[in-house]
């Protein structure tokens, strides 16, 4: 159960980052650029605002996802370590809005949505909440 309390703290840095910092800004990895490129060079279609467990979990899905990961497999640590992804990129980690993915996985899609301007909502939620006088 160590792993998913591991999980679970990555998920929650990882939303309290982007609820604080423009998405835009946000560096994941020293990778981001190849990691960007060679996802949307792979999966030039893939809807990642709102994703469907079956572009992820499908065996036909599993069978394209395997040699993207595995290009990363000695660039980044821990590319196959479990990781949680939300599914709706404008809400919160929740057990309805959660998938279990790979880390590499996860750095693809957080960082095309950084990019592509599916997590503004969470930052511009965050920055209207704490705006005086609401």
């Amino acid at each position: 159960m160590m792993w998913a309390m591991k999980a679970y703290q990555h998920a929650e840095v990882y939303f309290n980052l982007i609820s604080s910092v423009d998405p835009h800004r946000l560096k994941l990895t020293q990778l981001d650029d190849g990691i960007y490129t060679a996802f949307r060079t792979e999966f030039p279609d893939l809807r990642i605002d709102v994703i469907d467990p079956e572009d992820l979990k499908s065996p036909a899905a599993k069978e394209k996802w395997r040699p993207f990961c595995m290009q990363f497999e000695k660039q980044v640590e821990d590319f196959n370590y479990g990781t949680l992804l939300r599914l709706d990129s404008s809400k919160e980690y929740s057990e309805e809005n959660t998938i279990f993915s790979t880390r590499i996985q996860f750095f693809a899609i957080e960082i095309s949505r950084n990019r592509e301007g599916c997590n503004d909502v969470v930052y511009n939620r965050r920055l209207t909440e704490a705006a005086p006088g609401q």
